[in-house]
């Protein structure tokens, strides 16, 4: 039950034109407990993948490094045999913008860029996080590109607050990356998650003139930029997963679990 006063704002912001989240998806204290329990397994995977990963490698051995890890700590991977998909983690290399799956065939180079994106299920509870690895020497365009990702996912995160919309996040981010000579895929976005792998709102990193999703203390959800060094089009392989850039050019994403709080909010994955 929300206090009066907070009813009486969210109505204000119906009549303005912002939508106002279901009730199922404010999380009460104890789930959000669990979702910050399962987000720290998370976090901890991708520290052993970056202390790990190294040129030679194949995309299968960072696969198991996270399959070991998760189920030794009594979680599960959360995308092994989500809608078919048949690894522990997505593995996003170079031109791949997400979704890449790990094999034995794939080894990992001197001048790559590596998104690993690592989802985790804990006692019934999900987290999602992603973080960009420049795998030996990398050029200094690649590098640029890497550093604004993250960069951009560091603005977007800073709109997550109470009462604002979760369109303000791309308001944000595409300026930044345009400005930069970067685009941003328009595609795909972020998603609500904690007792489902996604659920609402999406999350969009692009502008958008419409009013968006109102902001509530107890939502969760992905920011997870996705920037392209070329256009902002994607194209999706035959294994119908691996998303690439429809021109070839890099790209880069991070992506962090937040939580609204009262007065601001709280990563729970990184």
């Amino acid at each position: 039950m929300l206090p009066k006063e907070t009813e009486q704002i969210i109505d204000q912001y119906r009549s303005e034109g912002y939508i106002i989240p279901h009730p199922s998806l404010i999380k009460t204290p104890e789930q959000i407990e669990g979702i910050r329990e399962s987000g720290k397994i998370t976090t901890q995977i991708l520290d052993l993948v970056e202390k790990e990963i190294k040129p030679g490698m194949t995309t299968a051995e960072v696969d198991k490094l996270v399959y070991d890890y998760t189920i030794a700590h009594n979680a599960i991977p959360a995308p092994l045999n989500y809608m078919g998909f048949p690894k522990s983690v997505c593995l996003s290399i170079n031109d791949v913008v997400c979704h890449g799956i790990p094999d034995d065939k794939t080894v990992l180079k001197s001048g790559d860029i590596v998104n690993v994106d690592v989802s985790t299920i804990l006692n019934g509870y999900f987290s999602d996080a992603s973080r960009m690895f420049m795998i030996g020497n990398v050029s200094p365009s690649a590098k640029a590109l890497v550093q604004t990702a993250k960069e951009c996912l560091e603005i977007g995160t800073k709109q997550v607050r109470p009462f604002n919309s979760t369109n303000e996040i791309g308001r944000a981010i595409e300026p930044y990356a345009n400005q930069r000579g970067y685009t941003v895929v328009r595609d795909l976005g972020g998603h609500g998650v904690g007792l489902k792998f996604h659920e609402d709102p999406h999350i969009d990193h692009f502008a958008k003139r419409n009013k968006g999703v109102l902001m509530l203390p107890g939502m969760v959800f992905t920011i997870e930029p996705m920037i392209n060094a070329g256009g902002y089009s994607v194209k999706v392989a035959k294994d119908n997963w691996t998303v690439t850039t429809r021109d070839g050019s890099l790209s880069a994403q991070w992506e962090y679990t937040i939580a609204v709080t009262k007065d601001g909010y709280e990563i729970l994955a990184q």
